[in-house]
């Protein structure tokens, strides 16, 4: 790791070149379209999760990722689900009264609102990324082990909307869960990555594999870590085509959460392999951890998406 603590020591604001925060005097407007594709790998966020929400409106997603020169996401459904009007007030980043003291709406209510949904409302969504310079590459679904068979096939419809390639979600305990959802996966041809935190073994994740063709691994490099006490590597070359994504973050051997360079976690190794393999694996920064005296969110990102940037152009 001395590669590692020596490049994060570089990675200071002033090399960064990269940021004002959100709400000064630069929009994303004003600059240029973001590209965060370097070597032939794409990074991306974990957002909104990386700015610190559940949810976000869509105009503060793409300010942020385009202040970070960011060009990929993997994007959670609430943000959509907020812009395409959902009854579901626990989707909205910012609930007006008038939705707090509605009545709470019931699964079933929530379930008929997105049969319901048209299609084109997704594409007006979908425009302001792409105008921005923005691809939605993965969507996020939460509890996705609850919904109903109308929801899975709406989830799936949504995310090929948005020009997704995949959707991400949990590892479901015990395993059963992704057998239903592995079969929806087969019948739409859409990649499901499932997520592994820190007891997800390999073992684990090819029993998975096993039950549906789609059924593919978001491979959190850090947990893998922390969790497996051992590098993430040859599990990546095993199985590379059943990887949508990675998470990028660093943690120690004893699973502490520390900034990207300073831990046990071979992300300039691992980055550097999808890249000299010319795999399609997205390498998504997801932050967490502990903001230093000083500094705040948007600045320690930009320090990650640097980092990732010099391990793969090095």
């Amino acid at each position: 790791m001395l590669y590692n603590r020596r490049e994060a020591g570089r990675l200071t604001i002033s090399a960064l070149g990269l940021l004002i925060p959100v709400g000064f005097s630069r929009i994303a407007s004003s600059q240029s379209k973001p590209n965060s594709r370097w070597a032939g790998v794409q990074v991306g966020l974990n957002v909104p999760y990386n700015f610190g929400s559940r949810s976000m409106n869509a105009g503060e997603i793409i300010e942020r990722s385009v202040h970070l020169g960011v060009s990929a996401l993997e994007l959670r459904s609430q943000p959509v689900e907020e812009f395409l009007g959902s009854p579901d007030k626990s989707v909205y980043s910012t609930p007006v009264p008038e939705q707090i003291a509605a009545r709470k709406v019931t699964p079933d209510e929530i379930s008929k609102w997105r049969a319901a949904v048209p299609i084109e409302k997704v594409h007006r969504f979908r425009q302001e990324f792409d105008d921005a310079g923005i691809v939605m590459e993965i969507m996020k679904v939460d509890d996705i082990y609850t919904r109903t068979d109308g929801e899975l096939d709406y989830f799936f419809r949504l995310a090929k909307a948005l020009g997704a390639r995949a959707i991400s979600c949990e590892i479901s305990d015990p395993l059963d869960g992704t057998k239903r959802v592995g079969r929806f996966a087969d019948k739409h041809q859409m990649m499901v990555a499932y997520h592994g935190h820190q007891k997800v073994t390999p073992a684990i994740w090819e029993e998975t594999f096993s039950y549906a063709k789609f059924n593919g691994a978001n491979v959190d490099l850090g947990h893998f870590v922390g969790g497996n006490k051992t590098s993430p590597v040859p599990f990546i070359k095993k199985h590379h085509d059943r990887i949508t994504h990675i998470h990028v973050k660093d943690k120690t051997l004893d699973d502490r959460n520390v900034s990207f360079g300073l831990g046990d976690t071979p992300i300039r190794e691992t980055l550097q392999l999808i890249r000299d393999n010319k795999w399609n694996i997205q390498a998504t920064i997801e932050f967490e951890y502990p903001v230093p005296p000083g500094s705040d969110r948007m600045i320690e990102m930009a320090k990650c998406v640097e980092y990732c940037k010099k391990a793969l152009l090095g």
